[in-house]
């Protein structure tokens, strides 16, 4: 997948130091950021000069506990969108990346408890 962004570098530490991805590789010189979840899941973070970042795309990530990652996330200071509560795509937290692009955590216990009405 790939993530237009405004700045590679600071989307590339913003994903590693809050949601636990890994650097796949990276050329800074084109603007070219791969990170990797736990999953093998990867993201590419490219520089892009035109207005798109943040536009129109949502991520939606399993961690182990949502109501844990998002006190220790808050800990952090990271800012929510929404703590973790029901959403019309189930039990979860919102947040945004730097630039904007939703993030919407879960965890496979508090959706299935949590999730449905």
């Amino acid at each position: 997948m790939m993530l237009p962004v405004c700045d590679c570098v600071v989307s590339r530490d913003w994903y590693v130091q809050n949601l636990g991805f890994k650097v796949e590789f990276e050329n800074i010189g084109t603007g070219t950021v791969a990170i990797q979840d736990d999953d093998d899941f990867t993201i590419f973070l490219q520089n892009t000069t035109a207005r798109l970042a943040g536009e129109k795309c949502s991520l939606t990530i399993q961690v182990k506990d949502v109501d844990q990652a998002h006190q220790h996330l808050l800990e952090n200071g990271v800012r929510f969108l929404h703590p973790p509560k029901r959403h019309f795509w189930g039990y979860g937290a919102e947040l945004a990346d730097p630039d904007g692009y939703v993030i919407r955590l879960w965890d496979e216990v508090s959706m299935r408890e949590k999730g449905s009405a």
